[in-house]
């Protein structure tokens, strides 16, 4: 029952003080949590800011602890040849595109010549002709062979063939409103996995550097080299089974990556 209804002068007397008490207890957290939660925005508000002006300049800025925060920009919504398209012409929009760009020149469908046409023609610019040439010899012969893979990419039978890449972070170290040059650091993950391989799936880690245009409305590649590094030292972490690597390749899908 409430407090008064049960009786005597004495009771009754204490419920307004009780209910006072409360209201001022309710009224110092609901303070504190306001302070705590301007607090919370003020130091995420600068952190971001911090974020852009260093990946501007590349300078000492991109040495915050915030660097690698997201910025609160959502994914884009398009797609060109299966790969996310209609970034925004900003710093942003093109670390995004860097960024979702590696992933499709790391994946499994760069070994398949129909599919490699497709991503070249979605994510290079005007010189897309040339660089599809150039990826055509390098995804051929003894490269194919040093992976396991036949002739035309595929794995033997019984093999699943991974090539995931995974981006860690981006850094703008230079931009324009036509032109931006973005690094973005990888880890990876390229073998065969099933019973009998030779060559396990194994991971590296790495750091490509992007030059992209601006063209037909979007970014677009202009040259993508890669570096090996910077890579932390392995944990102690237990290395999976063949079957659990294939099968967790196969149930796990990616994402859509927005600075």
């Amino acid at each position: 029952m409430p407090e008064g209804h049960g009786g005597g002068s004495g009771r009754r007397q204490a419920q307004p003080r009780r209910a006072l008490f409360t209201v001022v207890g309710i009224v110092v957290l609901l303070v504190a949590a306001i302070a705590f939660a301007n607090r919370g925005d003020g130091s995420g508000s600068s952190g971001s800011g911090g974020t852009r002006t260093g990946g501007s300049s590349g300078g000492k800025g991109s040495t915050s602890s915030s660097a690698t925060a997201p910025t609160g920009e959502r994914p884009v919504s398009g797609r060109s040849g299966g790969i996310p398209a209609g970034f925004a012409r900003t710093e942003q929009g093109a670390q995004s595109a860097a960024a979702n760009y590696a992933v499709a020149l790391g994946g499994v469908d760069m070994f398949n010549a129909d599919r490699r046409h497709a991503i070249v023609s979605a994510v290079y610019g005007p010189n897309a002709g040339a660089v599809q040439g150039s990826l055509d010899r390098a995804y051929s012969g003894n490269a194919l062979k040093a992976l396991g893979l036949r002739d035309d990419g595929t794995a033997p039978a019984g093999l699943t063939f991974v090539s995931r890449t995974v981006p860690v972070g981006t850094k703008v170290t230079a931009s324009g409103t036509d032109a931006a040059t973005v690094e973005v650091w990888c880890t990876d993950l390229v073998g065969l996995a099933g019973q009998g391989s030779t060559n396990p799936v194994s991971s590296a880690w790495f750091t490509v550097t992007e030059k992209l245009v601006w063209a037909a409305g979007d970014w677009k590649l202009q040259s993508s080299s890669q570096k090996d590094g910077p890579a932390p030292v392995n944990g102690d972490t237990r290395a999976a089974t063949a079957d659990e690597i294939a099968g967790a390749v196969q149930q796990y899908g990616g994402f859509t990556y927005a600075r």
